[in-house]
Order: structure tokens, then sequence, then C-alpha cells
């Protein structure tokens, strides 16, 4: 069963910058796609990045476009996700997550709070 493990977040400034990693196992990495989304206290799961399963094509939610970059290693397991210009709506709690035949993976998300 894959298991996802996100690390990286914590408390920053606005203007600050961010890498956020998670770590993959229980699945054969390189044959998914991932994706990043995050959820804000009070509010819906949001869309933050995907990247397909050699990292050619990426997408990004309209809010983080021009400031957040996924990307991935295939040969650790691991997707990456560098925010820079923070903006105090950007703290939520982020998570990482796979689709594998229909059913979704998610790891225990990783805590991202940006003082103004």
């Amino acid at each position: 069963q894959a298991q996802l493990v996100e690390s990286g977040g914590g408390l920053v400034q606005a203007g600050g910058s961010l890498r956020l990693a998670c770590t993959a196992s229980g699945l054969t990495f390189n044959q998914y796609a991932m994706g990043w989304f995050r959820q804000a206290p009070g509010k819906e799961r949001e869309f933050v990045a995907s990247i397909s399963y050699r990292g050619g094509k990426t997408y990004y939610g309209d809010s983080v476009k021009g400031r957040f970059t996924i990307s991935r290693d295939n040969a650790k397991n691991t997707v990456y996700l560098q925010m820079n210009s923070l903006k105090p709506e950007d703290t939520a709690v982020y998570s990482c997550n796979v689709r594998i035949r229909g059913d979704h993976y998610w790891g225990q998300g990783t805590q991202v709070t940006v003082s103004s």
C-alpha cells in the first residue's frame, strides 16, 4: 500500500520561501503522477500543483502560478514543492497525493504558516 510522508513545513515571514518534500513508499513511484493540495482552516481542500510521472508536465493552481514550482526525483521517490514569495493566504496544511487505479492516497500533511 502506498505511503506518503511530507516534510519541510514551518513558519515563515511573508515574502519568504519554503521547500516541501513528499517521500513515497509502497508504490512504483516513477509510474505515477503526483500532486500537492492544501487546506486552510474553514476552507475546502485546494489543488496546488501536479507533475507527470516523468516530470515533463506540470500544472498549477491559479493562486500559486509563478510563485510555486513542483519537481520530482524519481531516484529518491520524492516530489518537491518550492514555494517562493509566500503570502499569508498561503497558510494551510499541505498534503501530497497519488492516485493509483482510482484510489487516492494522502500523506499526513505538513503545516505552513506565513506571517504578515
